[in-house]
């Protein structure tokens, strides 16, 4: 077990500029897909708030909290790199059923966005944080 979650945690990219870089990109995205899907969560628009897909059959209450979690907490956590490959894998799986599911038939520029967040999520979660991160403290000061 403890093998299991050295791994969830470690993330040491090689080089300074390598966890910089990787700091750098997964702040932006986690910010992006906040301000763009999280906040949607948030606004009500012609007095209805934003409709969440449930292509999947799930029960509707959970399937807005894992959309509402997956956009709105998520993205803080990553960020800040705290449990950041457990945390990422609700939002790959809801960027994944939007792209092969919801947005199927859709064009290629529709299904572009859901695309992109999931390759970027999906290269993020198997590089890990970086050194700058809460998984990297807690990995160097408690797991050591």
């Amino acid at each position: 077990m403890e093998n299991v979650i050295k791994y969830l945690l470690s993330s040491d990219l090689g080089s300074e500029v390598n966890n910089w870089a990787v700091l750098v990109f997964r702040v932006l995205l986690m910010l992006e897909l906040f301000r763009v899907h999280g906040m949607k969560k948030f606004r009500v628009q012609n007095g209805e708030k934003e409709h969440v897909p449930n292509p999947l059959g799930l029960p509707d209450k959970l399937n807005g909290l894992v959309a509402t979690f997956s956009d709105t907490v998520v993205p803080f956590l990553v960020a800040l790199g705290v449990g950041t490959r457990v945390f990422l894998l609700p939002s790959i799986g809801v960027t994944a059923i939007g792209y092969f599911v919801v947005h199927r038939k859709d064009s290629v520029e529709v299904r572009d966005v859901p695309y992109m967040y999931t390759l970027a999520m999906l290269f993020l979660w198997v590089i890990g944080p970086g050194t700058f991160s809460v998984d990297n403290y807690l990995l160097n000061h408690i797991f050591n």
